[in-house]
């Protein structure tokens, strides 16, 4: 199977968007952390407090200052940083986190129809352990992707209310990533 589905304890991911929110994000019961912040002087520091909390970490290669979101950026993370894994919309990203034993997440962005063909093509191709797809709000496309590939899906992006994780996790998501450090406390 998939081995990211394992490690998912928690349907709510935290999508931690500014440093500050991190330590919410630490005390929290979810244990999966997406890290969309930081900086080549303090991405290390960051990403051991997570582990050492025992939550598992994925970076958003394209949100970390100072380090490039090309091959020498996603080997300098895998050598020196250790996360669990990489968020990227790049799959060239991704395939090179795979080959680094780093895990990645492909992120998508499903506009229409044609972003919904695209964006199979590209899991097909780069092979990511699961695809985020967003926005998340969109139980009928979340469906949709989960016929279409046998990738886990994450959902992610606008989601505002505990109503709307039940729905995205109804429609087949394995777990929704969510900003708003309220919904990181909700019961399941």
């Amino acid at each position: 199977m998939y081995p990211i589905v394992d490690l998912v304890e928690n349907e709510t991911i935290a999508a931690v968007q500014s440093e500050s929110d991190l330590e919410a994000a630490l005390e929290s019961p979810v244990n999966m952390i997406f890290l969309l912040t930081g900086s080549i002087f303090n991405i290390k520091e960051l990403v051991d407090r997570t582990k050492a909390a025992n939550k598992q970490v994925f970076l958003h290669m394209e949100f970390i200052e100072g380090i490039a979101p090309d091959k020498s950026g996603v080997g300098y993370v895998a050598k020196n940083i250790a996360p669990t894994g990489i968020i990227s919309t790049r799959s060239n990203l991704i395939r090179v986190a795979k080959e680094m034993d780093l895990m990645a997440i492909q992120r998508i962005f499903l506009i229409d129809r044609n972003a919904v063909t695209k964006g199979i093509r590209v899991v097909e191709q780069s092979l990511p352990d699961a695809v985020e797809i967003m926005p998340g709000v969109m139980p009928r496309v979340i469906q949709e992707m989960t016929e279409l590939t046998p990738l886990p899906i994450i959902a992610g992006g606008l989601i505002g209310t505990r109503q709307e994780i039940n729905e995205a996790l109804a429609a087949g998501a394995l777990a929704v990533s969510v900003g708003t450090k309220e919904l990181w406390y909700l019961p399941e």
